[in-house]
């Protein structure tokens, strides 16, 4: 092996490194809500305005982040931001005012946000160098290690170790994890005049509204799928949260195979055959009145899904309409606003016809993914 191959192979391994550590992070916030939610006296309606921070602070660093990575590099922004989700994790565990939980969950989402967006601008590049897709393969570790900090912080509760121990095991878990592999982080500058703010435009609007579908798809089943398993099939509440199991597992297990598949079948035909998948999905889990066919349903979505974005994140780096460091936020932007505004799109829809009916809209829409993004081209 050369040491081009070698310091290639580092990079690709530190990159992957850097996708597991935001969903480390910010999966063990989750666990961390009901004891911050008694420890402030919070009701449901100021929790749930408190957890809007969270999602404002990424939408707002994200471009943000990308501004700073091109004039200062990926390496020095994605070490900021791990300095900002490692401190206010700690704060998490003992803030106890609703005005201080707002406040740390601000900037919390702010560094998992801007690391989000940052991390895609780096894995864009090591792909590229590689010659071949590596996106969902870096992908497959957010989720990697979103279970993994979930499972870690119940784990810790349940044994009596507390939330601010189990923060600070967390925070040190991630110190650990960036000294390792930081070394490899990119480093370099993009040219003069590529480090600013602009409005997507071209195909960069399109690429970014599949990111936007495909995420709010991700959403409905995060926050949608066990009430409508509860709701609609009259499955006991204790189990219906078995169908958000099986989209994440699903999701997860495609995207460790992502690469692979999207190398033989080629870009555009994976998100096809994903879109059609994943609108299949919805499908059954609207239309068939049987719980098992409700979870393969949710298993298809995730399936379906799982390499759709990433797909698009490397149409994003290679075309020629924008700089990739303007371009990647926005395309990042765009997909996280589909999480947040998504949810509550179903919502809406629900209650003006039906649960049934907004899952109905979300199949034709992943539909139309489907069809756009496999004929999207870049130069």
């Amino acid at each position: 092996m050369t040491d081009q191959q070698i310091i290639q192979r580092s990079q690709q391994m530190a990159t992957r490194a850097a996708f597991f550590v935001p969903g480390f992070a910010i999966a063990c916030w989750a666990p961390l809500v009901p004891f911050a939610k008694a420890r402030a006296g919070l009701d449901d309606a100021l929790l749930g305005v408190l957890l809007l921070c969270l999602g404002l602070g990424s939408l707002l660093s994200m471009p943000l982040a990308g501004m700073l990575a091109a004039r200062h590099g990926c390496r020095t922004v994605m070490l900021v931001t791990v300095l900002m989700m490692v401190l206010m994790l700690t704060l998490l565990a003992v803030a106890s005012t609703p005005v201080s939980i707002g406040i740390v969950l601000l900037v919390f989402g702010a560094g998992i946000g801007a690391m989000d967006c940052v991390m895609n601008m780096q894995a864009v590049v090591v792909e590229r160098e590689s010659g071949r897709a590596m996106m969902s393969g870096f992908h497959a570790f957010y989720s990697i290690g979103a279970l993994s900090g979930a499972a870690l912080v119940t784990l810790l509760l349940s044994i009596g170790g507390g939330a601010l121990l189990s923060t600070l095991v967390v925070a040190a878990g991630v110190l650990a994890i960036t000294a390792l592999s930081s070394r490899w982080w990119r480093s370099e500058r993009a040219e003069q005049g590529e480090g600013s703010f602009a409005l997507p435009r071209g195909v960069v609007i399109v690429i970014g509204a599949v990111c936007f579908i495909s995420f709010l798809a991700e959403g409905s089943m995060l926050d949608w799928s066990a009430v409508f398993l509860h709701e609609v099939r009259g499955v006991e509440l204790a189990h219906a949260g078995w169908g958000f199991v099986a989209f994440n597992i699903a999701m997860m297990a495609t995207r460790l195979l992502g690469d692979r598949l999207v190398n033989k079948l080629g870009a555009s035909m994976a998100v096809l055959l994903g879109g059609l998948l994943a609108c299949a999905g919805f499908l059954l889990a609207t239309l068939m009145p049987s719980f098992g066919v409700a979870l393969l349903g949710y298993a298809l979505v995730g399936i379906g899904c799982a390499n759709i974005v990433p797909v698009m994140f490397s149409l994003a780096g290679r075309q020629t309409r924008m700089p990739e460091s303007v371009a990647i936020p926005a395309v990042t932007t765009m997909g996280y606003a589909g999480v947040l505004l998504g949810p509550a799109a179903i919502g809406f829809i629900a209650q003006q016809w039906s649960l049934p009916a907004a899952f109905l809209m979300a199949a034709a829409a992943l539909a139309l993914v489907a069809v756009i993004g496999s004929l999207l081209r870049v130069r």
